[in-house]
């Protein structure tokens, strides 16, 4: 472990996409998960940064928090403040979607049909595997089949040392049935766990990832 507190950098909760100054694309998350891994985190001695999408939630004082709301807001922070971290967590759940227009007016009710046209988000943790260096980066995958199959492939291809691999019944609950799968191969069902659970089983192989990359240990687990 580093001579000092490791830092901690999570991005939590949803993004909104708006079509016109009143709507917006989004989605069911609470940024609990995000909170619950913050607290976690805190109360093992890293220092702790989140950068939060729009949720109304009470963090603690001690975590130093930036509010964003749009996916091009939570890309520009988090590359603002990637370098100055130890540990990546991506637990927000980014839009992937957005208007390709914003209307500057709120569009009226009428008969006719209104098409949408979307274009895609840019993916805030592959585009910060370039800079990962001996950074420990985590990410969550939220499938709704071929669950572990898209996970490893979402590990893979971001460059994750971790990925929680969970389904849409985890949004908004208090509880869900996670899998943790590593970099090295570890695959550990944890099962239906609280999100506090969850965040403690994923920050006991984040430390185990962070010694590695300290001290050059090695080896994986499955449970």
């Amino acid at each position: 472990m580093p001579d000092r507190p490791a830092r901690i950098l999570i991005l939590s909760g949803p993004t909104r996409e708006y079509i016109d100054p009143v709507r917006y694309i989004s989605n069911a998350s609470s940024g609990r998960q995000g909170l619950a891994l913050a607290e976690e985190a805190l109360e093992r001695g890293f220092e702790v940064e989140m950068i939060q999408g729009p949720v109304e939630l009470d963090v603690p004082d001690s975590i130093q928090v930036t509010p964003v709301e749009t996916s091009s807001e939570m890309h520009e922070k988090a590359l603002a403040r990637h370098a100055f971290c130890d540990v990546l967590i991506g637990a927000a759940a980014v839009s992937d979607f957005r208007p390709r227009e914003t209307s500057t007016k709120k569009k009226k009710r009428g008969q006719e049909l209104w098409s949408l046209e979307l274009e895609p988000t840019t993916d805030i943790l592959r585009d910060l595997a370039k800079r990962k260096g001996l950074r420990v980066h985590v990410g969550f995958a939220l499938e709704t089949d071929q669950a572990r199959e898209n996970g490893m492939r979402k590990l893979i291809e971001k460059k994750l040392d971790w990925i929680v691999v969970n389904s849409p019944e985890a949004i908004g609950a208090s509880e869900g049935e996670y899998e943790l799968l590593g970099a090295g191969g570890s695959k550990i069902h944890v099962g239906r766990a609280s999100k506090r659970e969850l965040a403690a089983r994923l920050l006991d192989q984040v430390t185990k990832s962070l010694e590695e990359v300290c001290y050059g240990r090695s080896g994986s687990e499955e449970n």
